[in-house]
């Protein structure tokens, strides 16, 4: 009996998904979760968008990449500029990609299969996963940073502990203890709903604040501005310094690079499209302060200890005040939680749940994003040093320059906002291009892609020298952006995709789901015949307009 119960367990049947009546799609193309969020659940609001990037703002990566400037030999005045020329970049491509999801209400793995095809789409869509993954270890790491300054202000004896793994590990055994711990404690987090996730956000949007002004406090009254920051000048100068700054500025878009395609899995939930319209304010302002925060806080670091402790955790370890090192870790790693459930879990859970619809839903991806991407990619190698932390967020930026730049241009200039949301639920569609691949996105991705990857090479493995071709790589996001858009564009002027063309704007709101049309008293789903870009026929079983 208990063999026969294991062997149910592992049954694919037993982890099969219910089928919801709302579903759009036939034959386990969906599942409620990659469905259009119904009316009932768009709830946020302007405040909610507010709140998701003031905490999402107070987090250690902002802090780390507007730090690790200085460690690069940037001066406070010169990283400054930077920082705000690329986040008002990505908010502005933020607000655009959103207000498609706040449009549509549809998930960005499902609304990019209008402009990439459908099952081109799964490129974008595996990339993601990957990238999400990623960063929920790196974020996880800064969290059990949080969690060993928490233990020391309790338990100071934690510092002493042995050691029983090498130096080349890039961690040691506390640490190992330590991830773990909050890997434990963010686990619980994963099973909250994305509709109620924006309560975190607002518990994260005013404690962390308070956290990082003490801390500006802090370092200004340790080391007046006058002494330190101000008195901080750039150690590289010439050419050198132009790609510096470049380089810089690219890592900070590339922070959010990832999110500024699929924020619609979160604009999706707005009550309306007014509601996300608050993005290119918000952002540059608080990542902006933030960022000051960071670079200042460093910067009095540098005169207390000598060198550049361009990770907070680092620094607070050198407090002797425990209730201080405690209050501040503590918010560190919940922010930490917020940042690393919003940017990376759920839209892992997202991008799963499109992948294997009929057996992963949102809250299942984030347990498999929490599983692999939590121990399987080792985070602390990549953290291990500043110019590590640098050459990792330029690396990813190669393909999410692009993915946003064909999203934005075929959406707004292309279509011009006319698309058939039910079309994208069905993979013989008038979204299937060419055999399910929209040629034209294809050209854009080799056209900026390829001339940017002996950078990343370079990056991965720097005794492959390369020349001047690693200049391309320190503006990646800002020439895959511009260049895929621009091809993309000329691409579909010059060969127009008829077959995806509607006259408006075909919403979830306006269609009844095939299974939903014999309920509402219709004969028989509409049947249509389109010839592809192919030249293969087929048969599409399109929804039909609701008759109120």
């Amino acid at each position: 009996m208990q063999s026969g119960g294991l062997a149910d367990f592992f049954t694919p049947s037993k982890w099969a998904l219910d089928r919801e009546e709302t579903t759009f799609a036939s034959h386990g193309w969906s599942n409620k979760d990659m469905d259009p969020v119904p009316p009932r659940l768009r709830t946020w609001t302007t405040w909610s968008y507010i709140s998701y990037w003031v905490s999402d703002a107070t987090n250690l990566a902002v802090w780390e990449l507007a730090s690790s400037m200085l460690a690069i030999g940037l001066s406070w005045r010169q990283a400054m500029p930077c920082i705000a020329v690329a986040y008002a970049t990505i908010s502005v491509v933020m607000v655009l990609t959103g207000t498609i999801g706040a449009r549509l209400h549809v998930a960005f793995p499902v609304l990019n299969r209008s402009s990439f095809g459908f099952w081109f789409s799964y490129f974008t869509v595996f990339s993601r996963v990957i990238l999400s993954m990623f960063w929920f270890g790196i974020q996880s790491y800064n969290g059990s940073q949080c969690v060993y300054q928490m233990i020391k202000a309790i338990w100071p004896s934690i510092a002493n502990m042995p050691n029983r793994l090498p130096t080349s590990a890039n961690i040691t055994s506390s640490g190992f203890l330590c991830y773990f711990l909050y890997w434990l404690i963010q686990f619980p987090f994963l099973f909250v709903t994305p509709h109620k996730i924006r309560w975190l956000f607002l518990a994260k949007g005013v404690l962390t604040p308070i956290a990082w002004l003490a801390m500006i406090i802090w370092a200004f009254v340790k080391v007046p501005a006058s002494e330190g920051l101000f008195s901080q000048h750039a150690a590289v100068g010439g050419s050198y310094f132009s790609w510096a700054w470049l380089s810089a500025m690219n890592s900070a878009l590339g922070i959010y690079a990832s999110l500024s395609v699929n924020i619609p899995d979160f604009t999706r939930y707005a009550k309306n499209e007014r509601a996300q319209y608050i993005q290119p304010f918000v952002i540059p302002i608080v990542f902006t302060l933030c960022s000051f925060v960071g670079i200042a806080v460093t910067s009095a670091g540098i005169q207390l200890y000598g060198e550049v402790l361009w990770d907070p955790l680092l620094l607070i370890d050198r407090w002797e005040n425990r209730a201080a090192a405690f209050f501040a870790s503590f918010v560190f790693a919940l922010t930490t939680i917020g940042t690393n459930i919003s940017a990376n879990s759920l839209g892992a859970g997202n991008d799963m749940t499109v992948l294997c619809p009929k057996y992963i839903n949102i809250r299942r991806g984030q347990i498999l994003c929490a599983i692999i991407g939590g121990w399987a990619l080792c985070p602390w190698e990549i953290l291990a040093n500043a110019e590590g932390f640098l050459s990792f967020m330029d690396g990813y930026t190669i393909f999410l320059g692009p993915f946003a730049g064909i999203m934005v241009t075929d959406f707004y200039l292309v279509h011009k906002g006319a698309v058939d949301v039910p079309a994208m639920y069905d993979p013989s569609g008038r979204y299937r291009y060419t055999a399910g691949f929209n040629w034209r996105a294809v050209l854009a991705m080799v056209v900026t892609v390829g001339p940017t990857l002996p950078g990343l090479i370079n990056s991965i493995n720097p005794t492959i020298k390369i020349g001047y071709a690693s200049r391309l790589f320190d503006i990646a996001w800002m020439y895959g952006f511009v260049v895929a858009s621009l091809v993309y564009y000329v691409a579909s002027y010059l060969f127009p995709a008829h077959d995806t063309f509607v006259d408006r704007l075909i919403s979830a709101d306006d269609a009844v789901p095939v299974d939903k049309q014999y309920e509402k008293g219709m004969k028989s789903p509409t049947e249509t015949v389109s010839e592809g870009e192919d030249g293969k026929k087929s048969v599409n079983v399109e929804t039909v307009e609701a008759k109120v």
